[in-house]
């Protein structure tokens, strides 16, 4: 469909086209692009080609070195912005095509080029919807019948994370330290977290935001969701079992949160939308919502340690797990007044099916610790090791095409030596 030819196996098909933000070696200033096969459109230099009603006074959002500003402009100007990105990359259209000059600037080799964090992340909130997960860690630590907590069907969990501990995908993630209490029956003691795991998640990026004070309603909800990423919430949990009682998550989590670059706007994903899960009981009437906004994203895992010649898949998981909806996470997240602002990341939480395979975390797929992950070559783990380099990945299969999230990629390196 593009004069730009992709591999029916690229991330970045012509149905895709998502944004990120970069810099080249021969020029640092961070540019706004959209991925299109393995090369970067860069939105700054064919700015003044975008004269829709919706950007025609906001070309200037395409210089900016973060995408805040493009997302706060509303799913008016997202749905113009794609629309006219696919007509300019169609192959039948030839005012980019066949304008080589203006082609040779426009263009970069994503082989060349940095990825930086999408958008300035003001707050970051971290859900546990996954009713498989949610269930797992519940068994493990209260036994069968008190898995779930009274109020997780009831509305979606979330704490609020660290923001300023979220990097992109590439950037080493240090052992963190902290207390821990392996022995019950002794005092705490200080050192390198020994159960350093991954936490397969996804994320989406807020747009528009809201007032103090006024809600965002369910029927309104999709208008404030930009895009999706993926993401790694690395966890200590010798740490975080240790701290967690009674106000949650906190070392244990903030020492480091990884992100994919590329940002997959939410009409490249609409074609694979998919029933809600049943929810049993029924929501609150504020937390209802009958239209489809699950969607069936492949995910994957895998691990490669220091000595290993490859990486070892441990994970095969599907977004489509979740119990509750973006949608539903947003509106709570208002409900109370509180006012979300554009760059906002939301995140999912550990995203774990109904089988061993599709367990989104090595505290479940070893079963906290009980049972090795086996990785091949005679390489075991129960949780990760220094050197080991996590990778996910994730994409939704079309006929002929993918609409997929590129990489989100970290390396463990050691804790620092006291």
């Amino acid at each position: 469909m593009s004069f730009i030819k992709t591999d029916e196996n690229s991330d970045f098909s012509y149905y895709n086209l998502p944004y990120g933000v970069f810099s080249t070696r021969n020029n640092a200033r961070r540019r706004i692009g959209v991925a299109i096969g393995d090369q970067i459109l860069d939105l700054s230099v064919i700015k003044h080609l975008f004269t829709g009603p919706h950007l025609s006074q906001h070309q200037h959002v395409f210089d900016e070195s973060t995408l805040n500003r493009f997302m706060a402009l509303g799913s008016g100007a997202w749905r113009e912005t794609r629309t006219f990105l696919q007509k300019l990359l169609h192959a039948d259209e030839p005012t980019l095509r066949d304008d080589h000059e203006l082609r040779s600037r426009a263009f970069v080799d994503q082989s060349s080029s940095v990825m930086h964090l999408p958008a300035e992340i003001g707050d970051y909130t971290d859900f546990y919807s996954s009713r498989d997960h949610a269930t797992n860690v519940g068994i493990m630590f209260r036994g069968k019948e008190n898995a779930l907590m009274p109020n997780w069907l009831r509305l979606p969990v979330g704490y609020h994370g660290r923001a300023s501990s979220i990097v992109v995908s590439g950037t080493p993630i240090r052992r963190p330290q902290g207390q821990m209490r392996p022995d019950p029956t002794q005092p705490p003691v200080f050192g390198a977290s020994k159960q350093l795991d991954i936490e397969l998640e996804m994320a989406f990026f807020v747009g528009p935001g809201n007032t103090l004070g006024e809600p965002i309603s369910i029927e309104r909800a999709h208008e404030h969701i930009f895009g999706m990423v993926l993401m790694n919430d690395w966890s200590a949990r010798d740490i975080q079992a240790w701290e967690y009682v009674p106000l949650g998550p906190f070392l244990g989590k903030n020492f480091g949160t990884t992100v994919s670059p590329w940002v997959v706007p939410m009409d490249a994903l609409m074609p694979f939308v998919e029933p809600n899960t049943v929810q049993d009981p029924e929501p609150l009437p504020y937390l209802q919502h009958s239209d489809p906004f699950t969607f069936n994203i492949n995910l994957f895992v895998s691990i490669k340690g220091e000595n290993m010649s490859e990486a070892a898949n441990i994970c095969k998981s599907n977004f489509k797990f979740m119990y509750w909806t973006m949608k539903q996470q947003l509106t709570h997240h208002t409900v109370n007044g509180c006012n979300l602002r554009a760059g906002d990341l939301l995140a999912s939480g550990t995203i774990s099916g109904p089988e061993p395979e599709s367990f989104g975390s090595m505290l479940e797929l070893s079963w906290r610790g009980s049972k090795v992950i086996d990785l091949g070559g005679g390489e075991t783990r129960t949780f990760l090791k220094d050197g080991d380099e996590v990778t996910l990945s994730g994409y939704c299969q079309g006929r002929g095409y993918r609409v997929g999230f590129g990489l989100c990629q970290g390396r463990i390196v050691p804790a620092l030596q006291h």
